[in-house]
């Protein structure tokens, strides 16, 4: 079996890592710079629970140097995507399966409602260029629930969590869903196949709409973010928005911001990719997190005032940064 892993950031290392312990699977990457130079020299390189695993890569600059795949992971930041999806083609048949595994809602998970309206949404799938450059029906769902850094290119070291879900984007039961879950319980991850992998990744991000952007503005930890009454307060009024808006996209959420903001409480005082981001001068992925919900409100003509603020203030904060729109870094 070969896997490409595309984006070998933190979450994109530690997925190729793991799975490259499986064997008689190769586990390519598609890469570039410093981290180009460490998979080819180092290889894939983890540190887990005190144990370092460092396993065989073939890293290449370009796709048409690997040929086709039978597994493509999407580790991407969604700043990058509209560049990379089209150059993938040599990747990719008709039974290559593609698992997006990225922050925030993916380019695919409105193909019903643009389909219905005759209008991408610009923030994950602009003028529907991510769409065209990748087959829906190659598509699988996969929502991470870990953390991890990258602390130098091409090493990564796994910080807290093991689990993922995964699913069709239909929803539903398929054999290729389960061949995946299969592998990925088999290379140590916590996985579970999920029927409606839409809600899954609507209530990740609803944890995330309010954690990720406030942390980015203020240089929070969720920890002290969550001690702030009021700060807490105003992200329970955002998530409160957010919960209508799932209601109106079929993804309900049954629990309340308060328990939500329980559960993030457990993960004690960390960094949101968001604030790695700021930290490390990167263009932040605002538009999958944020400007998606926002662009929603005003297509479902929804008065979300709280999503708007929240989106209005990091927006700005973020172009002044130049971390953000035309002045990205």
């Amino acid at each position: 079996m070969n896997i490409c892993i595309v984006g070998v950031g933190a979450i994109g290392g530690f997925l190729g890592a793991r799975l490259a312990t499986k064997q008689n699977v190769n586990v390519n990457a598609l890469a570039r710079g410093k981290s180009l130079e460490a998979l080819n020299k180092n290889g894939w390189l983890l540190e887990q629970n005190g144990v370092r695993i460092q396993r065989p890569c073939v890293a290449v600059e370009s796709a048409s140097e690997l040929g086709v795949q039978d597994i493509i992971v999407i580790a991407l930041k969604t700043p990058a995507l509209a560049q990379v999806l089209p150059t993938l083609a040599p990747l990719i048949n008709e039974n290559t399966i593609i698992i997006s595994a990225m922050n925030g809602i993916p380019w695919w998970f409105f193909k019903d409602l643009e389909a219905q309206t005759h209008r991408p949404f610009q923030s994950v799938n602009p003028e529907g260029s991510n769409s065209q450059a990748i087959t829906y029906e190659n598509i699988i769902g996969l929502v991470v629930h870990a953390s991890a850094t990258r602390t130098e290119p091409g090493l990564i070291q796994h910080k807290a969590g093991n689990k993922l879900v995964i699913g069709e984007p239909d929803g539903g039961k398929s054999a290729r869903v389960q061949m995946l879950t299969n592998l990925l319980t088999d290379v140590g991850f916590d996985c579970h196949y999920s029927e409606n992998i839409r809600s899954a990744i609507w209530y990740k991000l609803w944890g995330n709409m309010t954690m990720n952007p406030v942390s980015a503005i203020t240089g929070a930890t969720v920890d002290h973010i969550l001690q702030d009454p009021l700060v807490r307060k105003y992200c329970s009024a955002v998530m409160s928005e957010a919960a209508v808006l799932g209601e109106k996209i079929g993804c309900h959420i049954a629990a309340t911001p308060e328990s939500r903001h329980k559960e993030t409480e457990k993960l004690g005082a960390f960094k949101t990719s968001m604030l790695q981001d700021v930290e490390n001068e990167s263009a932040i992925e605002l538009d999958s997190i944020l400007g998606i919900i926002y662009e929603l409100t005003q297509r479902l003509e929804i008065e979300s005032p709280n999503i708007e603020s929240l989106f209005g203030l990091t927006r700005l904060f973020a172009t002044t940064k130049g971390l953000y729109g035309k002045a990205q870094k």
